[in-house]
């Protein structure tokens, strides 16, 4: 399990100076803790981790030297800066469910041929023990054809013991609609009013 680097942060310390500073500020909360953990991690070292984590993920947070197995629960990123501004994180109990979310992955969507692929649900929400969250749901589209759909009913997810959905079962994941006609008339159609014009 990845493993990140925190430090406990003084609460005098505005966040806006720690990121000055090249940290990112965050908090640590659960069921054993009284209040919140404040904490502030390395910049580079939490970007190098978000590179292949998100919200929902699993990951080891050592604050000061203590290994703690903690959910990343929540990631405020400023998309005009391009940088994670704040990290909250939920501290698991091995015999606590919790609310997270998996993030849908849909793979050779490129082998499609006559249809296009659209991802209706971009994460799925649900309730684990820690030992069974569920990071990224996998769909292969390949055999997919124009009218077929995927549920959250059809995925592993669904049938896995230990998780709970949230997200309605017979929700949309992903479907393959029909090409719309007039996309493809789009070439002839140019030329026809530029004729007439």
């Amino acid at each position: 399990m990845d493993t990140l680097k925190a430090e406990k942060r003084d609460m005098s310390t505005k966040a806006k100076k720690l990121r000055r500073e090249g940290y990112i500020p965050g908090n640590v909360f659960g069921r054993e803790i009284t209040g919140s953990i404040p904490v502030k991690m390395e910049k580079l070292e939490a970007e190098r981790i978000l590179k292949s984590k998100r919200k929902g993920s699993q990951i080891l947070l050592d604050i000061d030297g203590q290994k703690m197995n903690v959910l990343i629960k929540d990631l405020n990123y400023n998309s005009m800066k391009s940088q994670y501004e704040e990290i909250d994180f939920q501290a698991l109990v091995s015999t606590e469910k919790v609310h997270s979310v998996a993030e849908v992955s849909v793979v050779n969507h490129e082998k499609v041929q006559h249809g296009i692929v659209q991802v209706v649900l971009e994460e799925i929400a649900y309730k684990a023990l820690p030992s069974a969250l569920v990071e990224k749901v996998e769909i292969d589209v390949s055999e997919m054809k124009p009218g077929d759909a995927v549920k959250v009913g059809d995925l592993p997810i669904a049938a896995a013991q230990n998780v709970d959905l949230i997200t309605n079962r017979d929700a949309i994941v992903v479907l393959v609609s029909e090409p719309h006609a007039a996309e493809e008339d789009t070439s002839s159609d140019t030329s026809s009013e530029s004729a007439s014009e």
